[in-house]
């Protein structure tokens, strides 16, 4: 008698588990927030490999190694962007890959400024590193437009640039002159 009743308790506690695991699935937490973003830095800096990764304005989406394609949405209020300032260099691009986009200055410093269109400093860094596969990744606020300004050794690159659904993940236009 013991047994059975530890048996439908059992299941009673995992049914429970799975409801609720499946009524917040489309709810975000911060929590997972945090996990998207380490997942796109992992895949970005090949801590973590996939057969490919690739990011549009809505959604990281992995493909395993078993060909098995999982998306995950992003966050509502942020917006992943990739650049990857070149001198001579560059490919076409407009949702990045973190598997297979590769830019030219890789491991470098750069001093990059984001304003949003009202003047508002949104980023001011120097020293910000390119990654191994040459890109610098940047989550900012998503519906707006913003001036980037980014400078390496006396060379600059300055483009306009906008975070509304449907935009370019993947900048590549940043010409260093």
């Amino acid at each position: 008698m013991r047994w059975k009743t530890l048996v439908v308790a059992g299941v009673a506690v995992i049914a429970l588990g799975t409801y609720l695991f499946a009524s917040n699935a489309g709810n975000k937490s911060n929590h997972e927030t945090a996990d998207i973003k380490q997942m796109v830095q992992e895949l970005s800096t090949r801590k973590v490999t996939a057969t490919s990764a690739s990011i549009n304005s809505k959604q990281l989406i992995v493909t395993g190694e078993d060909a098995k394609e999982v998306a995950y949405d992003l966050p509502d209020n942020e917006f992943f962007l990739s650049i990857a300032p070149y001198i001579e260099q560059t490919h076409p691009c407009a949702i990045h890959s973190l598997t297979g986009c590769q830019g030219e200055l890789t491991d470098q410093e750069f001093n990059v400024t984001i304003n949003d269109s009202e003047g508002n400093s949104v980023i001011e860094k120097t020293a910000m590193k390119s990654q191994s596969n040459g890109f610098i990744d940047l989550w900012l606020p998503r519906d707006k437009s913003y001036h980037i300004i980014v400078e390496r050794e006396g060379k600059t690159a300055e483009s306009v640039i906008s975070t509304f659904e449907n935009d370019n993940t993947c900048v590549t236009t940043l010409q260093l002159s």
